[in-house]
C-alpha cells in the first residue's frame, strides 16, 4: 500500500458506503439475525487474474461493523486463476453482506487494472522501456486506480498537475512555441523538476532539444519516426510514447528505443474482473 494512504482509502469506501447502504440494508435487516456470525470466501471466476486491493475486504467489512477476522488472503499481486480463494473472513453475517458490493466493486475494479498491467509488463519483458500509466483515472479514485498500476507491475506517472511539468500542445500553442514554454517552465520551476514536452512532429524533437528538454513525449509517432526521435534526442534526453498504444503495438514500441510507454488504457479502459462472495453459516 506505499502508494495509498489510510486518509484515502477510508474516504473512497465511507463515500462508496454512502452511496449504496443510504440509511440502511433493508434486505440484511429483514432477515439476518443480530449479531449472527458466519464465514465468507471470496472466488476468483476469471481464468487468470492479477489481485489488487485485497486488503479493502476487511477494511469495508470493519466499516460496516462486522468485526472482520482475517483467515486467510492472498498476497497483492498475486496470479490467481480461476476457483482459488482471494480472501476469507469470519465476522458478524449483517456487515458482511452490507459490505459485500462495495468490497467486490472495489476489488473487482482495482484487479482488472493491475491485470491488464501485468500484460502490458510482460509485453515488453527484456527491454528497457517501462509501463506508466496516466491522468486518465476516475475521478475521485486516482490514488486507488494508481496503486494498482504498481500492484501490476507498472509505474506512476504524474499523480496530479503539482507533480511534475508537463508541456503539452495547449500550453505550447497559449505560450507562442516549444522554446518559449521551455525558457518559462525554467524561470518557474525549481531545478530539481524535469521539464517535459510534447511533441508530434520531428521538428517539434529538435527545437525541443534544442531548447533544453530533459524529456520529450512522441504523441502518435509511427515506429520509424519514433526510431528517429531516439537518434535525434540522444541518450540523455528521455523519451516517452503515448497515444494509442496497444497489446499488439507496445513491444515494437519498446524495441524502439524509448524510456517509457504511457497508456492510459490502464485505467480508463480496464475490464473489472469476476470475483463472487460466498456466505457460510458458522
Amino acid at each position: 500500500m506505499e502508494l495509498l494512504s489510510v486518509i484515502d482509502l477510508d474516504d473512497a469506501i465511507e463515500r462508496a458506503l454512502a452511496e449504496d447502504v443510504g440509511h440502511g440494508d433493508l434486505t440484511t435487516r429483514a432477515t439476518v439475525p443480530v449479531g449472527k456470525r458466519g464465514r465468507a470466501r471470496i472466488i476468483v471466476k476469471e481464468p487468470d487474474m492479477i489481485l489488487a486491493g485485497g486488503f479493502i475486504f476487511e477494511r469495508v467489512f470493519t466499516m460496516t461493523g462486522s468485526a472482520p477476522e482475517v483467515v486467510k488472503l492472498a498476497d497483492e499481486g498475486a496470479r490467481l486463476k480461476k476457483g482459488m480463494v482471494v480472501g476469507e473472513f469470519h465476522g458478524e453475517l449483517a456487515g458482511l453482506l452490507t459490505g459485500e458490493r462495495v468490497a467486490l466493486n472495489f476489488v473487482q475494479l482495482l484487479s482488472g487494472i493491475a491485470t491488464l498491467t501485468r500484460k502490458f509488463v510482460d509485453a515488453v519483458a527484456g527491454t528497457t522501456a517501462r509501463i506508466v500509466d496516466t491522468r486518465k483515472t476516475h475521478p475521485g479514485l486516482r490514488a486507488l486506480e494508481k496503486y494498482a498500476v504498481r500492484a501490476g507491475g507498472g509505474n506512476n506517472h504524474r499523480f496530479g498537475l503539482d507533480s511534475g511539468i508537463l508541456i503539452k500542445d495547449n500550453h505550447i500553442a497559449a505560450a507562442g512555441s516549444i522554446t518559449r514554454a521551455i525558457e518559462r517552465a525554467r524561470r518557474f520551476a525549481p531545478h530539481t523538476f524535469l521539464i517535459e514536452v510534447e511533441c508530434e512532429t520531428l521538428a517539434q524533437v529538435d527545437e525541443a532539444c534544442t531548447a533544453g528538454a530533459e524529456s520529450i513525449l512522441l504523441d502518435n509517432m509511427s515506429l520509424d519516426d519514433i526510431r528517429r526521435a531516439r537518434v535525434r534526442a540522444g541518450s540523455n534526453v528521455k523519451l516517452e510514447v503515448s497515444g494509442g498504444v496497444t497489446l499488439e503495438t507496445v513491444r515494437a514500441i519498446a524495441e524502439a528505443g524509448v524510456d517509457l510507454i504511457s497508456v492510459g488504457a490502464l485505467t480508463h479502459s480496464a475490464r473489472a474482473v469476476d470475483l463472487s462472495m460466498r456466505i457460510e453459516n458458522a
